[in-house]
């Protein structure tokens, strides 16, 4: 057997015990900013807020990732996508807000885009100009939570927390308010028109206004309300009125609204108490129909001037107003007439005080009123314009006359309007004067003239001068009488006392020569007095 060749040591192995791991420092930094991270995504996680979705009729204005949502001005969200809806009528804003707003998202929070605008008077979003739209955000009171939302095309007049209540006024027609019109109480802005829609029937319109505080506290069951917008230029029987609340109300119109006075203090009205909103402040300030009742008037007269809606009157006093003016054609008598007919309220005739309940006591009957000689006429209420009115009035001369309260409606006798006893005046003057012989007294007043200017002409030739020769003989008369009294004067100085029958015949003489003297002046003023005698003294 072959020897095998011997070989080197070969070292032998031995069993090395395992190695721990140990910590690399190069695999701090990524280890810490792994933690930085899943800190911060955790933070993002938690502070993440609610996604809304808002559907808007038009994204004008609006732009995704730079829209901001805000509320009082405090950025709470931004627009993150614009999508259109599925059946292509409006388009849906998906927001994203902060978890700040997550309790303000419920079922009454409104949304709208801030944009400039311009309406009821107002211009607001004018910073928008320069920083661009916004979404803004007025928070509910509700309690349900709500996640989608249908934004408003108008921004919101009243916002949350402003104190004050809202009323509902049912009108005829909307005229010229908008929303965001003006409210007033005595001139002073107290509010604003918030909303406005026809009314169920389509008859008219509810006008939904929010009077703030602490103006809503003068809001009573009594309270008038009406149009305050523009002028109001109105022309009837009373003539022309022109009336205005403010500079604004004439541009963007308005309401206004006030307690009549005499009714006494009450409690405010509640919210959403509903009134009448009246045409003018006229309309407003009458005094509420409680009773009506109707009648007929049957005139003669030309009714030209009188218009339906003017005053029945009662010594300055309207007791209701006219309703119609129609035509009547009495077969039995083949004559017309024209019926006017009436609505009389009894309350404003025979109530002594205004209350806040109606009259329930028992009101005299017209009839008996009637009897007692109340009749209707025709007055003119206004010269320049020519306007009528219907009155009543006590007219003790007239025929005695009854009214049959069975008949529908019953008629009131009337007696000639004021206009229509004029004309009649003046027509039989006329008539008078037509029947006076002009002609025939002018001729014998032409003859008279005549005969007169003959008769003046023949004193002037013939009288007069035969007067003044005996003015002249007498003035020497009267000079020789004045020289004999003279004479007859220095003797009797010369001698002794006459005895007292002389004395007194002296006197005698003395008095009739001073008559004869005045009689000598007055011939001698007037020579004409031997003729046609002494004129009388006109002092």
């Amino acid at each position: 057997m072959a020897e095998r060749p011997e070989l080197p040591d070969i070292p032998e192995a031995l069993a090395a015990p395992k190695r721990r791991w140990g910590f690399q420092w190069v695999w701090l930094l990524p280890l810490i900013a792994a933690v930085i991270g899943g800190w911060l995504a955790v933070r993002a996680v938690m502070s993440h807020g609610p996604t809304v979705t808002i559907l808007f009729k038009t994204a004008e204005g609006i732009e995704a990732g730079k829209t901001r949502v805000k509320y009082k001005d405090v950025e709470i969200g931004v627009v993150k996508s614009i999508s259109l809806g599925d059946d292509r009528t409006g388009i849906i804003v998906r927001a994203t807000l902060s978890k700040a707003a997550q309790d303000l998202l419920v079922a009454d929070t409104r949304f709208w885009v801030v944009r400039a605008r311009i309406a009821g008077g107002s211009v607001s979003g004018i910073g928008t100009l320069l920083s661009g739209s916004y979404i803004g955000m007025d928070p509910g009171k509700s309690t349900e939570s709500r996640r989608d939302f249908e934004g408003l095309e108008t921004p919101p007049v009243i916002t949350t927390g402003l104190e004050g209540k809202q009323f509902v006024l049912r009108a005829e027609d909307i005229g010229s308010l908008d929303l965001g019109s003006p409210v007033y109480y005595r001139r002073l802005e107290a509010g604003r028109v918030v909303a406005y829609e026809l009314d169920q029937e389509g008859t008219g319109v509810m006008v939904k206004v929010f009077v703030n505080a602490p103006y809503d506290r003068y809001v009573t069951s009594n309270t008038r309300f009406w149009h305050a917008s523009g002028i109001d230029v109105s022309l009837d029987a009373n003539g022309l009125k022109i009336n205005t609340e403010t500079l604004a109300s004439i541009v963007v119109g308005g309401i206004a609204f006030l307690t009549p006075e005499g009714y006494a203090r009450q409690t405010a009205a509640a919210d959403n108490t509903t009134f009448t909103l009246f045409s003018d402040r006229v309309q407003a300030m009458k005094q509420p129909v409680t009773r009506a009742e109707r009648y007929a008037m049957r005139f003669r007269d030309s009714v030209r001037g009188l218009a339906v809606g003017a005053p029945l009157d009662f010594r300055g006093i309207t007791v209701g107003e006219v309703k119609s003016i129609d035509v009547d054609f009495d077969r039995a008598k083949r004559e017309l007439s024209m019926v006017v007919e009436v609505e009389f309220y009894p309350e404003r005739l025979f109530r002594r005080r205004r209350t806040a309940t109606p009259v329930t006591e028992e009101l005299p009957s017209l009839s008996r009123l009637v009897e007692r000689g109340l009749r209707g006429q025709l007055r003119s209420a206004n010269l320049l314009t020519g306007q009528l009115f219907v009155a009543l009035d006590f007219f003790p001369g007239t025929r005695k006359a009854s009214t049959d309260m069975a008949k529908t409606p019953p008629e009131i006798p009337t007696v000639p309007g004021s206009s229509q006893e004029l004309q009649t005046t003046v027509t039989s003057i006329a008539k008078k004067l037509e029947r006076i012989p002009f002609e025939e007294i002018g001729t014998d007043l032409r003859r008279t003239l005549q005969t007169a200017s003959t008769v003046l002409n023949r004193i002037d030739k013939e009288i007069v001068p035969a007067a003044r020769d005996t003015m002249v003989d007498a003035r020497q008369a009267m000079i020789d009488a004045r020289k004999a009294l003279a004479s007859v004067e220095r003797t009797l100085n010369d001698t002794e006392p006459l005895p007292l029958e002389a004395t007194e015949a002296m006197r005698e003489i003395g008095r009739a020569a001073q008559s004869f003297r005045v009689l000598a002046d007055y011939l001698e003023r007037h020579p004409e007095a031997l003729i046609r005698g002494k004129k009388e003294d006109l002092r």
